[in-house]
């Protein structure tokens, strides 16, 4: 079972949720605790898995990202929780959740720089992560605009080589 965060920790991943660059000694001082308790703290939350501190880009403000929100119907047979491991794994995939409502899975993708990176997402990478007809249907929507959505940057976007892709975030599978 999940345990609930003390108020310490609670005010802790507060303070770091609006600046993640305020340094040991000054989350210390605005806890009212000691820089060593702020340390263990960190260190229990990061490893416990609580806890993640990272960089992330403000949506509104990179027009070369491509964000979309993807609704799945699932016929999994009580496998959803492989399924979910399976698409969060995919490139440009920043969080698939298990839902309520007419979806039973909503996954949250970014790409950069082409829609032709979306539609190979919907129409290639997603429908080969199961066997035909677990994917009973998706429906995309594309972010056309957002106000004060942070986002970190998912496998495939602005990277080098994934999967033989390229810098432009493109995702290309491995033949042979």
């Amino acid at each position: 079972m999940r345990e609930f965060l003390d108020p310490t920790d609670r005010r802790l991943t507060k303070l770091l949720s609006s600046d993640g660059q305020n340094s040991v000694n000054e989350l210390a001082d605005k806890l009212r605790v000691s820089p060593p308790t702020v340390r263990s703290r960190l260190r229990a939350l990061i490893e416990k898995n609580v806890l993640k501190i990272v960089g992330l880009l403000n949506l509104s403000e990179r027009p070369e990202l491509i964000a979309a929100i993807v609704g799945i119907n699932a016929n999994s047979q009580g496998l959803l929780d492989d399924l979910v491991k399976k698409i969060a794994d995919l490139p440009f995939v920043t969080s698939v959740s298990i839902v309520t409502g007419r979806f039973d899975l909503i996954v949250e993708v970014l790409v950069a720089g082409e829609v032709q990176d979306l539609y190979r997402f919907t129409s290639e990478l997603l429908p080969r992560v199961a066997e035909p007809g677990v994917i009973a249907r998706s429906e995309t929507f594309v972010v056309m605009k957002s106000h004060d959505k942070w986002v970190n940057l998912p496998r495939g976007c602005w990277e080098e080589s994934v999967e033989g892709g390229n810098d432009a975030g493109i995702a290309t599978q491995k033949k042979g």
